[in-house]
């Protein structure tokens, strides 16, 4: 289903009973609401959460949102940052969290429970500073509050314009930053991409939203005067944002929770979806 938030068309679904707790969850870059497995949002909808999960701008079947002069070309944006140069942005991640807002005023929701995953836990954690009225609760996932070096960038600005090509990275990438202790099926993994992949995985999309990591700023002082219940889980294996992050992003936090998860890497798979669900429906419950 679309629905126009803040200006532009976002592609959503809806788990669970409707008048059930709201519960939106927000991905992380280049990824899609068909990344989420289903373990995961049916156990948030049988724990009674209304959970909604939508496709972030320029991926999926949600909007596209280039912008004259803002560079969407991989060799471009290469070029600038093996310069000293960040690139122009189409939009910041402060954008992005106002599509949270966006949605949740199309879908008539007051307020929610913000569950975000890497790219995704920094826009939580923008939703938490700066639209704290319209969250119940926030829980940051395998994120940072700050971006270090241009690491990210090198590592993340190749992307396969071919279906094979894009599940190939998609095996490669869960061998490099999946979850050893928990992990998923090369089928699964197989089916997963090439759904993805078929939605609409275009580059350049993927690209301003890195640019859009890249450009905004630091949030560690904001964090220090937040005052929702913030719950904050990493993976112990995380190689792509190291745990570390995870760690400060909970000490800068005033009474934020934190949950270390042995075995866990950069991906919530079916076999680690049931652990994130009955963290995250016990530390509601908790706060209730």
């Amino acid at each position: 289903m679309q629905i126009d938030a803040n200006g532009i068309r976002l592609e959503f679904e809806t788990h669970g009973p409707e008048g059930g707790k709201p519960l939106i969850l927000i991905r992380g870059l280049g990824t899609q609401l068909v990344h989420w497995p289903d373990e995961l949002t049916s156990g948030f909808a049988a724990a009674g959460f209304r959970t909604v999960t939508f496709d972030n701008r320029d991926v999926g079947l949600s909007a596209r949102c280039p912008v004259p002069g803002a560079e969407g070309d991989a060799d471009a944006i290469l070029a600038d940052l093996n310069a000293g140069r960040v690139p122009k942005p189409a939009y910041l991640l402060t954008d992005m969290a106002r599509d949270v807002v966006g949605l949740m005023d199309a879908l008539g929701i007051d307020q929610a429970h913000v569950f975000g995953i890497s790219m995704g836990g920094a826009i939580t954690q923008l939703l938490a500073c700066d639209h704290a009225d319209r969250l119940l609760s926030a829980t940051i996932v395998m994120s940072s509050a700050r971006l270090r070096g241009l690491d990210l960038g090198e590592r993340l600005l190749s992307y396969p314009t071919d279906r094979e090509g894009y599940i190939a990275g998609a095996l490669e990438g869960d061998h490099v930053w999946g979850s050893p202790g928990y992990p998923a099926t090369e089928a699964y993994l197989r089916t997963q991409a090439g759904r993805a992949f078929d939605r609409g995985a275009e580059a350049d999309g993927v690209n301003r939203q890195l640019l859009g990591i890249l450009n905004t700023p630091d949030r560690r002082a904001a964090l220090g005067g937040v005052a929702l219940p913030c719950l904050v889980i990493h993976g112990e294996e995380d190689t792509l944002i190291l745990p570390e992050e995870g760690r400060e992003i909970a000490s800068l936090t005033p009474g934020a929770g934190l949950e270390v998860i042995a075995g866990m890497g950069h991906v919530i798979t079916p076999a680690l979806a049931p652990v994130i669900v009955e963290l995250v429906e016990r530390f509601i419950a908790s706060r209730s």
